[in-house]
Formats: structure tokens, sequence, C-alpha cells
């Protein structure tokens, strides 16, 4: 039986992911895609409803992003959000103007609790508004069914074309009851049944890549962290023996890393896979010599772990495909779609133009990381594995600031592997989402036992999220962080100076560079 299925079509916005991910916490699959999606590829893909995101344009402008009339009379339920209501008001007779007044942030709406959108949401709820437009007159056959005192039309439906609408964005947290109202919209309009598990995802994409693979060979880019090692579970669940997994020991990941990584992966560990290391330090810093742009860095962290891979390969003989653990967060950063470039990864963005594989198979491309951890678990890894910090790709070449040398990855792995014990030490491990130390370009005076030193400063990174979409700075113990400070200024050489980082994302991201 055909699996269910939401589209989120991206007008632009910024909380469309929010959205897929709001209904997939439903149980209801859900995708993200253009809104030039063709109709017949809609068709295709055969969905239980379609919801328009918001967006930045007005509706009037000659160059607003707009879908196809046609497609409110295909009968699938549409649910329109903010600049989707907007749209949809439009496109169907309805008035849409600069509002008056603009609303941004919690606002109480009026709803009409007789809505099939509003079953079992309170007459007057609080909503996030971000809109300077508004839809002045709703289109003919639809009944208004939310208002704010300055907003005429909050919601509204046309019940017997399955067409409803919400200017305010029940996705975000901020709109108290918004998890009840996509709720309402996926089971009690567009009937979904809530077929979508860990469980049915971890079998049916085992089943899909056994019918893409066949009889072909498979490498798999393993780098030990969460992504790629579900990956590789994953695969080898659906392939066996057809899989090698290639771990590159690039010189750039944690202090003791790569043993650890061979020790559960390699030929003595819990898994049945073709296990291949290769020790690359040298070839890494050769390249990175002289680089300083992050950017840069990462392009080429990103092209040579192909290289190695295709090197590997050639070895193995006739490999068809390759697989990486490319993960929702590091599409959307990697601008692929509507999105701006954040930073490349280099298992999306940072891919070369040419590379020696048939096909690359990235089974977690839409899964935000909570949910590769619950695939993980699904999957019979073990919790200490699935629930490991995450690592970048580029490893420490992008928690190093400036150019990266062998004598500064020692530095931060120190530095780094003292930070994370102390707290684990504390406790704090595992209320945290990621946590590291980096090496930053600044060199400053200090006086240690009496002499003049000039040495560089650490920075701590630690971050709470849920999504890896956004983060806030964890608020760590002082007692802690100064325990570190002392430790890292006495057990690091090279080191004078220990700074916390602040910063929420956005305006930065959770890595430091």
């Amino acid at each position: 039986m055909a699996r269910e299925m939401i589209i989120v079509l991206d007008f632009g916005g910024q909380y469309n992911q929010l959205i897929a991910r709001r209904v997939r916490e439903c149980n209801v699959y859900c995708e993200v895609h253009p809104y030039t999606m063709s109709l017949d590829k809609i068709k295709e893909m055969n969905p239980k409803g379609i919801i328009f995101t918001g967006g930045p344009n007005s509706v009037y402008g000659d160059d607003s992003p707009r879908c196809s009339k046609e497609i409110f009379e295909m009968g699938i339920p549409i649910l329109g959000i903010c600049y989707g209501s907007q749209l949809m008001s439009y496109m169907l007779g309805g008035s849409v103007k600069t509002a008056p007044v603009s609303e941004y942030g919690k606002t109480e709406v009026d709803v009409d609790t007789t809505s099939k959108l509003f079953k079992g949401v309170t007459a007057k709820t609080i909503c996030w508004m971000s809109h300077t437009d508004y839809i002045e007159k709703a289109p003919d056959n639809f009944k208004i069914v939310g208002h704010t005192p300055v907003c005429p039309v909050a919601a509204m439906e046309n019940e017997a074309a399955n067409l409803y609408a919400v200017q305010f964005h029940p996705e975000v947290m901020h709109t108290q009851e918004g998890i009840k109202m996509l709720s309402n919209f996926v089971y009690d309009i567009c009937k979904c049944s809530g077929d979508w598990k860990m469980d049915s995802f971890v079998e049916t994409t085992i089943q899909q890549i056994r019918e893409k693979v066949g009889s072909g060979k498979v490498l798999c880019a393993l780098s030990g962290g969460v992504d790629s090692s579900v990956a590789a579970v994953l695969l080898a669940k659906a392939v066996g023996k057809q899989l090698t997994c290639v771990f590159v020991d690039h010189g750039l990941l944690r202090k003791n890393e790569g043993d650890e990584v061979e020790a559960v992966f390699g030929p003595d560990g819990p898994y049945d896979l073709n296990f291949i290391r290769v020790n690359a330090q040298e070839r890494f810093y050769g390249k990175l010599a002289g680089v300083t742009e992050p950017e840069q860095k990462r392009k080429i962290i990103g092209e040579e772990f192909i290289r190695v891979f295709e090197e590997e390969a050639k070895k193995i003989g006739a490999v068809d495909y390759l697989v990486q653990g490319t993960i929702y967060p590091d599409v959307i950063e990697s601008g692929l779609g509507k999105s701006a470039v954040i930073k490349s990864h280099h298992n999306v963005g940072g891919l070369p133009d040419c590379v020696d594989f048939k096909e690359i198979i990235e089974p977690l491309r839409l899964l935000f990381k909570d949910e590769v951890r619950k695939a993980g678990l699904e999957l019979g890894i073990p919790e200490y594995l699935v629930y490991r910090q995450p690592f970048p790709g580029p490893g420490l070449g992008i928690r190093i600031v400036g150019e990266v040398t062998a004598e500064k990855v020692k530095i931060v792995q120190d530095a780094d592997y003292i930070y994370r014990e102390e707290i684990a030490k504390a406790g704090l491990d595992k209320g945290l989402g990621q946590y590291f130390a980096a090496l930053t370009n600044m060199r400053s005076v200090g006086v240690m036992g009496d002499e003049r030193t000039y040495d560089y400063a650490v920075a701590l990174r630690a971050v709470t999220t849920s999504d890896f979409m956004t983060a806030e700075a964890a608020d760590i113990p002082y007692e802690v962080l100064q325990r570190v400070m002392t430790r890292v200024i006495n057990e690091v050489k090279g080191v004078n100076r220990v700074m916390y980082d602040l910063t929420s994302k956005p305006p930065g991201t959770i890595e430091f560079e």
C-alpha cells in the first residue's frame, strides 16, 4: 500500500522545513517541494493534502511566486499559511492589500471552533503573526473563521472545496495550539490515518535501497558520526556484504576518535561490515596548507573525501553507488532549492562537479537530527552510539579559524577532550545538543610562571537544540567553565586564554567557522 503523504509547497518562507517536521510529528509523512512543482508531478505523488508556506513577497507583485490556479480544482485539501493564505485569496478572487496595521509576534485570535480546522481549540487562542499584507476580503464561497481587531480574515475556509487558510503560523511553538490545528488538518480534513512512524521509515527505506541497488556494489562514506553510522547500518541491513564502509581518517578528528570508530565498525566490532580505514592525515594537511577561508576549506575537504573514496572504489572494483549520511539541515544550509547558501557540507554542497559513481544514495536526506537518532534506535544501534556528539564532516578543519596545521589540530583536540570530559563529569552531556572547543586565530599576551606568553585563545561552544535548525547557547555553570579554563591553560601547550561563545543560531551557526 502506498504511503500517505502531505506535500509542503515552498514559497520562500523561513519556517518551511518546520511545517514538514510538525506534520511528521503527527505521524504523517511530509516532504517540502518548490512551488514550481508541476501538477502532473503532484498527481503522480498522490498526496492526501497540500500546504502552502509563508514567504517574503506580496502576492500582487509582478514577480511574486504563484502556482497554477488549477491546483485548487484537483480535489486535494489545501492549507495556506501566511503568504499561502494570501495567495489562495488573491488567486480565487479575494482582495489582498497592505495592512493598515502590521502584526508581528504573539497575537490573540478569535476562531470559530465549529470549523474542522479549529476543533478542540479555544475560542480565543494565542498565535504567531508576521505580516505586512492582509486579506481585506475573502473570496466568494469562503467563510471567515478567524479574526483579530486589525486582521479581518485571520482564517478562512471553503469547506466544500477543502480549502483552508490562516494568516498566522501554526507550525511555530509560539502558536499555542498550532500542533492541534495541523493535526486537525491532516486527520479530520485530509483523512490521514497516521501510518508514518520511524519503524515504517526504516522498513520502507531498506526495501527501496534493495530495489535500487539490486546486485550492485555500494561504498559508504563512514565518518563515525551519528548520521553516517545510521546510514551505514541501514545499508548493511539492506544489502549486506555488497556494502563496503570506508572510514577516512583525515587527521581532523577528535582525540582518539579514529581508533574508537575502528573499534565499533572494524572487524572486531558488532556489525557485519566490510570496513576499510584510510589514514590520510598528511594528504589532507598538504591540501589545506595556506588556506584560511572557511568555505574554501570545506570545498577542499569535501573534494578530497570523494577522491579518496574513488581510489578505494577502484581497488574494490566496479562500485556503483556512494552512500552518505546527509540529513535535512545539511541540505537546507547548503542552499539547495530556494534557501540561501549558509555553508557547504562536504556531503551536499561540497561535492565536486565530477564524481565517479553512478549515483549517490542519501537515505537520511529528509530527516532531522532527532529523527535520525530514532531511526538509529529502531535499527538496534546502541544508545551510546546514537546519542554521541554530532561531528561535522570537515571535522576540526572548521573548528580551527585560519590555516589548519598539525600543531593546531593537536591543540584543539586536547582542549576539546578536556571540555567534553568536564561536561560529562558535571552530568551536563545528555541535555546538550552539541558542545566542543574551537581554536581561534587570535593570539594575545599572557603571563605564566612569571614569564610572558603569546599564545592562542580557545573558544568553548555549547548549544541546546532539538532539530539543529535553530539553537541557543547553553547555560553552563560558571564553576564548570572555570574548571575547563584552568585545565586547558595548564594542560594544553600553546593556549593562554579561554572564552565561551554565547551566540545563538541564527544569527550564528552551531559550528564555529
